[in-house]
């Protein structure tokens, strides 16, 4: 739900009859207003609200800024898009081992990879969606890139985050000159264009009923997704909740997630699809990815899950690099990182290496059965939602 901005009483409130020390009035103060979101049925994930920089609705959603325990927060429709403290887990995970496995199949070895090899793939990058300009930031840190189309179906959006979260891209990344930003339809981005991409991310809402992303989740858009791709080229998208909450023993009944049915439905249309997830403190449960991609060798999902740390470490090393303008990442509490301009390979990320890539491929065993026994497909005309 929206930010719930009402004063709470609990009801074992202070009698208001006898003096208030300093120390009742700051607890008092600090939980007046809170912060409420729905997770799923029954469940909900609350904390003090500590300010709301911005709250508007343009033409085709909610879009607030607020600051809660996790810092700036960028909340659509009610539903938390990214937080100060753990935007970079998301966006890190959402592009570098896309990136990274366009490289290895575009013609480096692992091998030839530790030596800075991997060809000069993937240079052109497609995004759909990605407002917050957090996605793009992480596409233009790879020094093969020479071109990146995002296109962002709400203009209001794009212009609050450059406004009050600076830090995710802002006007660095969106007048970046390999950078292209199109306030369109994704979706008919895709289906009209002749240009071929490396690389498809879609950093796109989640598959809400009210929401305007259904249909970049449907079979019919992943077929003519793959068509636009080049040779070796990769499509990852977020997926959802990758928790594993029962609330059915029936897939089809089970409002929560639409982890398995977005992994069915790549699966469909593309040779491999490869599901993984991390942990987001901000959304209140891990969140799921699915990177898909056709060709390659007969393992090429089982290597892509078990690249060493040393093969992901030298990638880093050789072909990240910070984007001038935009500071470093804070971590609630902490101050900070002004001078990213000069730096390169593992200082420039906060989250993403060889060892946290081996590990977002190890889904637990409840959800694996989960998945397993979920055999939906999304389609334009059996659509599915999210809770």
């Amino acid at each position: 739900m929206a930010p719930n901005t009402s004063a709470s009483v609990s009801s074992n409130a202070i009698d208001d009859t006898q003096p208030l020390d300093a120390t009742i009035l700051k607890e008092r103060a600090k939980s007046a207003f809170r912060y409420t979101e729905a997770i799923g049925p029954g469940l909900n994930l609350e904390m003090d609200l500590s300010a709301i920089y911005h709250a508007s609705t343009s033409n085709l959603q909610e879009i607030q800024v607020v600051d809660t325990y996790f810092g700036r927060t960028l909340v659509t429709d009610g539903k938390t898009q990214s937080a100060e403290h753990d935007e970079f887990v998301y966006h890190e995970s959402l592009v570098h081992p896309a990136l990274f496995w366009c490289a290895l199949l575009s013609g480096g070895s692992e091998s030839e990879t530790k030596e800075g090899g991997g060809g000069g793939a993937p240079r052109s990058v497609f995004i759909g969606g990605g407002g917050e300009l957090a996605t793009a930031r992480e596409v233009l840190r790879h020094s093969t890139i020479e071109r990146v189309v995002m296109v962002d179906v709400d203009p209001e959006v794009v212009e609050v985050c450059k406004k009050y979260l600076p830090q995710w891209g802002g006007e660095a990344v969106a007048n970046h000159p390999k950078m292209e930003l199109i306030i369109g339809d994704a979706h008919k981005y895709i289906m009209e264009t002749d240009e071929k991409f490396d690389v498809i991310i879609m950093d796109i809402s989640d598959p809400i009923e009210a929401g305007p992303g259904i249909a970049l989740y449907t079979h019919e858009f992943y077929e003519r997704a793959k068509e636009v791709l080049t040779k070796h080229g990769v499509f990852v998208t977020q997926a959802g909740s990758a928790g594993y909450v029962p609330r059915s023993g029936d897939p089809s009944e089970d409002e929560g997630s639409c982890f398995a049915p977005i992994q069915n439905t790549l699966a469909s249309a593309f040779d491999r699809a490869v599901p993984y997830s991390v942990p987001i403190p901000s959304f209140g449960e891990d969140w799921g990815f699915v990177l898909a991609f056709g060709g390659g060798p007969a393992d090429a999902a089982a290597r892509l899950k078990t690249l060493s740390a040393g093969v992901i470490d030298g990638m880093i090393e050789e072909r990240i690099g910070s984007v001038p303008g935009v500071p470093g990442h804070r971590l609630r509490g902490a101050g900070g990182d002004k001078g990213m301009d000069e730096k390169c390979g593992g200082e420039v990320l906060g989250h993403y290496d060889g060892v946290v890539h081996s590990a977002m491929f190890v889904l637990s065993k409840p959800l694996r059965k989960a998945m397993e026994g979920d055999n939906r497909i999304i389609t334009a005309a059996e659509p599915i939602f999210m809770y």
